[in-house]
């Protein structure tokens, strides 16, 4: 099952107590205190497992808890620390406090790791209060309490294309035929309800990681249809393949929709580059399919993923724009605020390296995580 957003409850280690003791020995009279300190308690992490696709494996763990530190001991021993826990999610999770709606994590990167709940702090010893005056202190700390958070986990797909189109476009049967993913295709919309993944080969060498997405009708910004569900994978596609119907009478019309409820829920993401297909070309007669094909002057390819047509035009052009977007997002063009990126030794990334978080009511974000746009709104 594809489980793309989930709530978690977290609950950092308690520190340990500490330690009432005094020094006991043959021949080492009035020895004085030596009560050790209470162990830290664990921490709670995220860590971001590049082999992971979804949040499912979240579903039925409501609650994750790090171990508690141990209590201190005689002769000034400090108490085991506490075990650490590791959540693990795959990358394009974003993790916000469910309670305010903070921005805590973006969990981009594979392999790096986020603090959520930091453990409790180990209560001192009476060793600590021993003074000239009071040298026998019968004193000592408790342990910190534990942290406890709630988290909201949503999963935002990284690919390098994204298929936008209305219901019925036939994008799963574009996924099915260029790839070996195998979306449900049927005669009726919104028959895909999840995102779906395929990794397309173009030459032998070269592959792209193409995202099939639910259809996006009008109004799906203000939540009609799969409406926020469908437009949060999509923010991070390097590229939009947006699919038109061959015979759309309005086909301008149709681009124009599409375009528009983009640039309605982020402006940045109406602004990604695009590449424009017309659809079922094997409905049109011989002498239409015949190109160059033009919508709002905008040069399109013209394909049909049931008998194959313009199928190896389109996947050369989305090579060589997705190549052109991986060369502007070089390491050495990373500006001060653009975040880390990954070299070369590491491969191209699937995804943009500059993106916007889309504001919305009820969620805070950090100063050094909101885009300029916002912050000339606000002030």
């Amino acid at each position: 099952m594809f489980v793309d957003e989930c709530e978690i409850a977290v609950f950092s280690g308690r520190g340990g107590d500490g330690c009432i003791s005094f020094r006991r020995e043959k021949f080492v009279p009035r020895g004085g205190p030596n009560g050790g300190d209470g162990g830290r308690g664990g921490d709670v992490r995220l860590r971001v497992n590049p082999h992971l696709r979804t949040l499912s494996h979240l579903r039925h763990t409501p609650s994750f808890r790090a171990g508690a530190g141990g209590p201190g001991r005689g002769k000034k021993m400090t108490g085991a620390g506490g075990a650490d826990t590791v959540v693990e999610v795959p990358p394009g999770t974003v993790v916000c406090d469910a309670l305010t709606g903070e921005l805590i994590a973006d969990a981009v990167e594979g392999g790096a790791e986020f603090l959520l709940a930091a453990g409790g702090r180990g209560g001192r010893g009476n060793s600590h209060f021993a003074t000239p005056v009071r040298r026998t202190p019968r004193i000592a700390e408790d342990g910190t309490p534990e942290t406890e958070r709630r988290l909201r986990l949503t999963l935002k797909l990284l690919a390098d294309v994204g298929i936008v189109g209305r219901p019925n476009v036939g994008k799963s049967t574009l996924l099915s035929r260029i790839s070996h993913a195998r979306p449900k295709v049927a005669d009726y919309p919104f028959t895909t309800l999840q995102p779906v993944l395929g990794i397309v080969l173009v030459g032998e060498e070269t592959h792209l990681v193409v995202a099939d997405l639910p259809g996006l009708i009008e109004g799906a910004h203000t939540g009609k249809g799969l409406g926020p569900r469908f437009l949060r994978h999509i923010e991070r596609t390097r590229l939009l393949l947006i699919l038109i119907e061959s015979t759309d009478p309005e086909p301008e019309r149709t681009l124009a929709v599409l375009r528009r409820e983009l640039s309605l829920w982020s402006s940045e993401l109406g602004a990604r580059d695009s590449l424009v297909c017309l659809t079922k070309a094997d409905l049109l007669p011989p002498a239409e399919r015949v190109g160059p094909h033009a919508v709002a002057g905008e040069p399109v390819h013209c394909i049909s993923a049931q008998t194959g047509e313009g199928i190896d035009g389109m996947l050369r052009d989305l090579e060589r724009r997705v190549r052109r977007i991986e060369q502007r997002e070089e390491p050495d063009a990373a500006g001060p605020n653009e975040g880390p990126r990954l070299g070369p030794e590491f491969g191209p990334r699937p995804w943009p390296t500059r993106w916007v978080v889309p504001q919305r009511a009820g969620v805070c974000l950090p100063a050094s995580l909101q885009g300029e746009e916002h912050r000339e709104r606000t002030g």
